[in-house]
């Protein structure tokens, strides 16, 4: 909440009235204001995924009609329209395939600067953006590669939630 106590500045005609209020130190954030989907059945027809992800797999549907894999899972192959897709895991290792530093301001509880990338994932046809933790922008070059990171989500909901990232990998420091 807001002090909306009237403190008003002493302004010249052509100038507005003017008021100050006051900020609170700490707000507890609004559910619709939280950036990370609601992860299980009764939320989203995805929740496999995070179910997956939360076991430390990434994954995606591929359409068991037409062979096409896709990026984020989806409920009807975007190809052929059918709706008989199965899971199938994804490698945990890629290369940076582009980059960009989140200088400004970012979505709520992610403080800024941050990395995010694109990356092409080894051996699949499949490139997906994510965040690049733990390295600086000017660390980064096109072809780095990368590993997968778990993220286990903390905020407003009862649910155990996760996301993913992903860092340079340590095998080529």
């Amino acid at each position: 909440m807001t002090d909306d106590t009237d403190h008003t500045d002493a302004r010249t005609d052509t100038e507005p009235p003017r008021k100050t209020v006051s900020v609170p130190d700490t707000i507890e954030m609004p559910r619709l204001m939280d950036f990370y989907d609601l992860q299980d059945a009764d939320h989203t027809r995805i929740h496999e995924f995070y179910d997956r992800l939360r076991d430390g797999s990434l994954s995606t549907t591929e359409c068991r009609d037409c062979g096409e894999r896709h990026f984020p899972p989806r409920v009807v192959c975007p190809e052929c329209t059918s709706d008989n897709l199965e899971y199938v895991s994804l490698p945990h290792d890629g290369t940076l395939f582009a980059f960009s530093a989140v200088r400004g301001s970012g979505p709520v509880g992610m403080d800024t600067p941050f990395v995010t990338g694109v990356v092409d994932l080894d051996g699949v046809d499949i490139q997906l953006s994510a965040r690049i933790d733990d390295v600086d922008y000017d660390d980064l070059s096109i072809g780095d590669p990368v590993t997968l990171q778990v993220v286990d989500i903390d905020g407003p909901t009862d649910q155990d939630r996760v996301f993913y990232r992903f860092t340079l990998r340590s095998d080529t420091a």
